[in-house]
């Protein structure tokens, strides 16, 4: 079946927009204490590498990894303190990670990956399937990387412009229209490994992605009623994923 990439930026309701904020408070309230770590190589629970959104780090996803870790699983940070970066170089990065992940778990392991950080996983799992249970997206625009509001297309710009003055921890105007663009579109429209189990969680809510480019044909699609920054801290998108994450961890045994 063919696949509509192109995209025009959009612009959310204002009452999509006070959800979003909303939703935003709701992941820097959740962010608290830590729960003990998990036994990385019981036979228990599948292990779980999460990936944050773009503009966050590793923090946006402790809720959501606390959560995980209470219903038995490992997870594993990505490493990234701040998802800003040239979208090629974040790949490398985070299949480096992804290796160092799997050595310790001793067995293959689920990317969980929230927005820009689910984009990233389906790129990662068409590199190395070989290191993974399965792939589950949060919001993420998996058919086309800007597939978002027109705020936030000129905020990802003004970041280029920056990088090209000499800030090399932001992405560049190559990431956007360049080489780097082709190859990594080229990279997210990859036939998807066959067997390996994919889920794109998304919301018609969503006031910060185009929900439409959440559907990637590889994938299951479930629909939930969370906001696009609310997802990681909703309490049913949580319940889902341990839910998504018994299934996968059945398969392996």
């Amino acid at each position: 079946m063919a696949v509509d990439r192109s995209w025009e930026p959009f612009t959310p309701a204002a009452g999509a927009r006070r959800r979003e904020m909303l939703g935003w408070l709701g992941y820097v309230q959740a962010v608290g204490p830590r729960v003990p770590a998990v036994e990385t190589r019981s036979t228990g629970p599948i292990p779980v590498l999460t990936v944050p959104g773009f503009l966050t780090g590793d923090w946006s996803m402790i809720p959501l990894a606390r959560h995980l870790r209470r219903a038995g699983h490992a997870t594993f940070t990505s490493g990234l303190m701040l998802n800003s970066g040239c979208t090629e170089m974040l790949v490398e990065l985070l299949e480096r990670r992804l290796e160092q992940v799997v050595a310790e778990a001793g067995r293959p392991i689920v990317l969980i990956g929230q927005s820009r950080g689910g984009t990233l996983c389906r790129m990662l799992a068409v590199r190395r399937p070989e290191l993974l249970a399965g792939v589950i997206t949060l919001a993420s625009p998996l058919l086309h990387q800007l597939a978002t509001t027109r705020a936030l297309i000129n905020q990802v710009t003004l970041m280029a412009r920056l990088n090209f003055v000499g800030w090399p921890w932001l992405l560049t105007t190559d990431c956007l229209i360049g080489a780097c663009a082709e190859r990594t579109s080229a990279l997210l429209e990859s036939p998807w490994p066959e067997g390996l189990p994919f889920v794109s969680m998304y919301s018609r809510m969503d006031g910060v992605v185009d929900w439409h480019a959440c559907l990637d044909p590889a994938a299951e699609h479930v629909e939930v009623g969370a906001t696009h920054n609310g997802m990681g801290t909703d309490r049913h998108v949580q319940r889902l994923l341990v839910a998504r994450l018994q299934a996968l961890s059945a398969q392996q045994t």
